[in-house]
């Protein structure tokens, strides 16, 4: 029997916003960490990071049965936004180049900010507690 995704609807917007932002984060950081690594190896890892949660979550975000890992996704994104976007205000030598989550995503919008909040939020409203 094939795994029931929850690709639906609306849903299918937040797992493609989710999808670009694994694409562009994955991007990003192996260009960086090929090409600027010895320039700020901190900032680049930690584009590397969001890259590797963003895929998670989206593929996560897509499967019905993968509920918690989503769950556990978008709750290290929105942690990592949160303590990134915090130390790269008040220590901004720390991150003498900006990474995804860096201002809290202000590079992208603040969407990196906002993102985990939505995913969060949905995932509370379709989660159901018999088994799928």
């Amino acid at each position: 029997m094939p795994e029931r995704t929850r690709v639906t609807g609306g849903s299918r917007v937040l797992v493609a916003v989710y999808a670009i932002f694994a694409l562009a984060a994955t991007s990003r950081a192996a260009v960086q960490i090929t090409t600027k690594y010895h320039e700020a190896p901190l900032a680049y890892l930690l584009s590397a990071l969001a890259a590797v949660v963003y895929v998670v979550a989206t593929v996560a975000l897509a499967r019905a049965s993968w509920w918690r890992v989503a769950l556990v996704a978008c709750a290290v994104e929105l942690l990592g936004v949160l303590t990134i976007g915090t130390l790269s205000i008040f220590d901004a030598a720390a991150f003498p180049h900006a990474t995804v989550w860096s201002a809290y995503g202000q590079g992208y919008l603040f969407i990196p900010l906002v993102l985990p909040v939505i995913g969060l939020w949905w995932l509370r409203r379709t989660h159901r507690t018999e088994p799928v």
